[in-house]
């Protein structure tokens, strides 16, 4: 024992003790958790729950500014004399369309990229003519969706890039995920001018 001991260096050794030091902490965190206490910001916690905090921080991030645009058009919407109730009854009811897009599963982490690159680019190219139309609250409204969709669509792009020069298997994800969304992303653009009924209208 004596020379087992003898044959661990200091890195080794400090790598035993932190690795001892470490479980116990996580015995604690797990039987906070256990629980019920809450954790917080300055709570020691194992790198793999952070990390878990930090991917679901950005996606709330993202359902957060999705959210805020449908706030921002439904405060427009307001100023016309149609109240949120009005518009949130019509939505609940199927009256109100929305974009059949949401209507498809995500399958994987793959689709948060792919979404972000090809449907907010076509939700973009869709909605920059609207920041220039004629109604200065749905226009200024307009102008700060597509500064964030910019962001979405960027994010999405790298997400992609990095997928695609990554592991085999994050390759065929980032595939898979393309395969499958690259046709409603194009569906997004909706029928051709001659047969919309909004068109001429619009």
């Amino acid at each position: 024992m004596y020379t087992q001991a003898m044959d661990v260096g200091p890195k080794e050794e400090r790598k035993a003790i932190r690795s001892a030091g470490e479980a116990l902490l996580e015995q604690r965190f797990d039987a906070r958790i256990d629980e019920g206490s809450f954790i917080e910001a300055k709570d020691w916690m194992p790198e793999h729950y952070r990390k878990t905090l930090v991917r679901k921080t950005i996606l709330l991030a993202k359902v957060q500014d999705e959210a805020g645009h449908g706030l921002y058009l439904y405060a427009a919407a307001e100023t016309l004399g149609t109240s949120r109730d009005q518009l949130l009854d019509a939505l609940h009811s199927g009256k109100a369309k929305y974009s059949s897009i949401f209507n498809y599963p995500t399958l994987t982490w793959a689709d948060v990229g792919v979404i972000g690159w090809l449907v907010d680019g076509a939700a973009i190219m869709n909605q920059i003519p609207l920041c220039r139309c004629s109604f200065g609250p749905y226009a200024r409204a307009m102008v700060r969706v597509c500064k964030e969709e910019s962001f979405h669509q960027r994010q999405g792009y790298a997400i992609m890039i990095a997928l695609a020069q990554g592991t085999k298997e994050q390759k065929a994800m980032a595939q898979d995920a393309l395969n499958r969304w690259w046709w409603p992303s194009v569906m997004m653009f909706g029928p051709p001018d001659a047969e919309s009924v909004h068109s001429a209208q619009s």
